[in-house]
């Protein structure tokens, strides 16, 4: 059984969407995104310096085109499962014909502008923890006022807060953890920090109409499988101010008799957290299009 996954914010690298716009179609299609949403894609996926896309306003719609991208151009294929780490669930609801491309990127692009709003009224970022146990590290990081914001599992919490906090995180860090990395996002996202934003996104989606999803779409606040359009959306409005649990979406992954995963572009972080969590899994990530045969290869052997 195939699962196909889409990730986060901070998996952005300057030029990474160059190699996709050579695809037949693929620069009318981003063309046509950035018209709709009102922000040049082709520019910012291409020609766009680190710090221009680590602007949340630029990243998240960014990676769900560069995310719808890659996926179409694999084919008609049918997962057995779907989901997306943070804002790559906006890709993944997509996936699963809840929403048209066009709607997703229209409610990223909104969701980009008011979880950037949401991140300027107080200097907040996040950083990753390598290592510990998950029973010492979450206490101690509520201790210091921090979220453990996404619970990636395989050893990987995201801590989230001020940047006054996470530098105690530096000076402190919990017992077994290796390293502590810090993210390129510009804010404290899935924490009471972004819950500004929920009210805008509440807003945006009420001018949607999502459909059922057509395959078996496993959210990530809590990992447990949505039945309907309706409240895919309703968790897609929730989720910018909840910590992600990836953990539990892999548990879920597995329970459905998973036995691939293909991550797409720009792929590579929830593939590395699934060759640690999943043994036995086949795991491949898109980061560019000589990947695409590979993945066709594995979509036949493992499609639902």
């Amino acid at each position: 059984m195939l699962v196909l996954v889409a990730p986060g914010q901070g998996a952005q690298t300057p030029g990474f969407l160059t190699p996709w716009l050579d695809l037949p179609g693929a620069t009318d299609r981003i063309a046509a995104w950035s018209d709709a949403i009102g922000l040049d894609l082709a520019h910012y996926g291409t020609q766009a310096d680190a710090d221009a896309i680590r602007d949340t306003a630029v990243a998240q719609p960014l990676l769900v085109a560069a995310g719808l991208l890659s996926a179409a151009a694999l084919g008609d294929i049918v997962p057995g499962a779907v989901a997306g780490h943070s804002v790559g669930e906006i890709t993944a609801a997509a996936f699963a014909g809840v929403l048209d491309p066009t709607a997703a990127l229209t409610l990223v692009r909104r969701r980009g502008l008011a979880m950037a709003d949401a991140a300027d009224v107080t200097p907040t970022g996040m950083s990753a923890l390598l290592g510990g146990d998950p029973a010492t590290t979450i206490p101690h990081l509520e201790k210091l006022g921090l979220t453990p914001a996404n619970v990636n599992g395989a050893g990987q919490i995201v801590a989230a807060g001020t940047l006054e906090q996470l530098a105690a995180l530096d000076a402190d860090k919990p017992e077994g953890v290796r390293r502590v990395v810090a993210l390129k996002v510009a804010g404290a996202f899935h924490t009471h920090h972004m819950a500004p934003a929920v009210d805008t996104l509440a807003q945006a989606a009420e001018a949607l109409t999502p459909a059922d999803p057509r395959v078996t779409y496993v959210s990530n606040k809590d990992g447990q499988t949505v039945a309907t359009g309706t409240e895919v959306l309703q968790r897609l409005v929730g989720q910018v101010a909840n910590p992600v649990r990836w953990d539990l979406c892999m548990e879920t992954f597995e329970k459905l008799g998973a036995t691939a995963l293909i991550e797409v572009c720009p792929g590579g972080t929830l593939t590395g957290i699934a060759k640690r969590a999943l043994p036995g899994v086949r795991t491949l990530a898109l980061k560019t299009p000589d990947d695409l045969d590979a993945a066709r290869d594995l979509i036949a052997e493992h499609s639902a």
